[in-house]
């Protein structure tokens, strides 16, 4: 259904959707190195019993200039991201607001359904704190001081200002180099 729907976007949203499925090993571990391909193995996910070894249905789609993803099946169903280097975050979000758009108005031209929405809950998704809204905005920003400090040290700052920092490779996913992903601590409820 995805892979049909992306094959249609336009402009700066077309792109190429990667099927894990007969993935070339070489572009997967590319992939990955460059932090757009989900990593296998999350424990969290795996006790939740929400990550299977079956690559049928699952996926990545980027556009040409890497700045817009659209990862199928990992946590969520569809987890649609925007980005980019340097501080443009306001041509980021409309990227990603025209990207959901796209994605919804795609996917219900294909089979006539839409995003999955709750009168009183929101958005539905299979992580709970990202009901409602479905939304984390974050930073990829490098804290090669508080590296040194060490991680307790970050956590506690991010605490008092309800920010929540992690590896640039998810919640589980570790740390690498001083570089982390700092997000708004509160999602569930907020919106």
């Amino acid at each position: 259904l995805f892979t049909a729907a992306s094959a249609k976007f336009s402009g700066d949203l077309a792109g190429k959707y990667y099927a894990l499925t007969g993935m070339d090993e070489a572009v997967r571990q590319q992939l990955v190195d460059d932090h757009f391909l989900f990593v296998s193995g999350d424990p969290n996910l795996k006790a939740a019993g929400m990550e299977r070894d079956w690559p049928e249905g699952r996926g990545i789609f980027h556009n040409t200039d890497k700045t817009f993803l659209v990862w199928v099946n990992e946590e969520d169903q569809l987890r649609i991201i925007s980005m980019e280097k340097g501080g443009d975050v306001k041509g980021v979000f409309a990227r990603l607001a025209r990207g959901i758009q796209t994605v919804g108005d795609s996917v219900h031209a294909e089979c006539g359904k839409g995003f999955m929405l709750d009168e009183k809950y929101g958005y539905v998704h299979s992580c709970p704190t990202n009901l409602g809204t479905g939304m984390r905005a974050s930073v990829h920003i490098d804290l090669p001081g508080w590296t040194k400090e060490g991680v307790d040290k970050l956590k506690a700052r991010c605490e008092v200002l309800a920010l929540q920092p992690r590896g640039t490779r998810g919640e589980s996913g570790g740390q690498t180099g001083h570089t982390y992903d700092i997000s708004k601590k509160h999602r569930l409820g907020y919106s």
